[in-house]
């Protein structure tokens, strides 16, 4: 069963959105060469607790970091470390989340560590945000799930890139992963319906040729296969009868 939120607690998680959001752009401001991702973790936790929240992603199935923090053809779910050390022309995926007052939220950025980004590193960035403004734009009460699937698919296929298909989005609330599963991929005949109440993490990842990925050593470090770069968004979306409501906010892609 979906779990559906009322005003009220949807009220609450934009409030926590906001909370984060905030966070989220001063760790980006943090983010320069020669910083260390463990660094910036420690920054981004000790702003979370400031804010009288937890990390939602500090211990979480055992994972070790406080934020995720994936270099280049790093994809998702990137350990901070003092050994990585953010280099200029790098390409750095943020992926934060918190809870407080009993909610979750979460959201992800992709930036360019530089002044001017080669070709690729835009078009990958641009497409992945569109990616993520279809999906949302899809978010309406009657839409299948598969909708919003296939609008973030047609987005990135169309535009010549390929769909990470390994990782999805997910409903969120009162835990940090609930149902649905939302899939970057699919046909509109798939999934269940939307309802008003609805709050889902959308977050599509794409990436140039082969799509395939593996996991570090380390247990938890996506990486593309063929050593490409991918790129990540996420947003938290609460359905409403208005339709779509972001509940952390939204910034144009590099």
């Amino acid at each position: 069963m979906i779990p559906l939120k009322t005003p009220q607690e949807i009220e609450t998680m934009q409030e926590n959105g906001r909370i984060l959001s905030v966070i989220l752009n001063k760790v980006k401001h943090q983010a320069k060469p020669g910083v260390s991702t463990l660094e910036l973790a420690e920054y981004a936790h000790k702003e979370i607790r400031l804010a009288g929240a937890e990390s939602a992603f500090l211990g979480y199935r055992d994972f070790p970091g406080a934020i995720c923090i994936s270099l280049n053809d790093e994809v998702v779910h990137g350990i901070p470390s003092s050994s990585r050390i953010i280099q200029p022309g790098d390409l750095l995926k943020l992926d934060i989340g918190l809870k407080r007052n009993g909610f979750y939220s979460d959201m992800a950025e992709t930036i360019f560590l530089g002044d001017n980004p080669p070709v690729e590193v835009t078009n990958l960035m641009q497409i992945t945000w569109k990616a993520l403004e279809a999906g949302i734009g899809n978010l309406i009460p009657g839409n299948t799930l598969g909708k919003v699937s296939q609008s973030m698919q047609d987005t990135i296929e169309t535009s010549g890139l390929s769909v990470v298909k390994r990782f999805v989005g997910h409903g969120i609330g009162r835990k940090l992963h609930e149902k649905p599963p939302v899939p970057n991929f699919g046909t509109p005949e798939e999934g269940p319906r939307l309802e008003i109440g609805m709050v889902l993490a959308i977050e599509p990842i794409a990436t140039y040729g082969d799509p395939e990925i593996a996991i570090k050593q380390d247990g938890w470090t996506a990486i593309m296969v063929s050593g490409a770069l991918s790129a990540h968004f996420e947003r938290t979306v609460a359905i409403t009868p208005q339709g779509p409501r972001i509940l952390t906010s939204t910034c144009q892609a590099g």
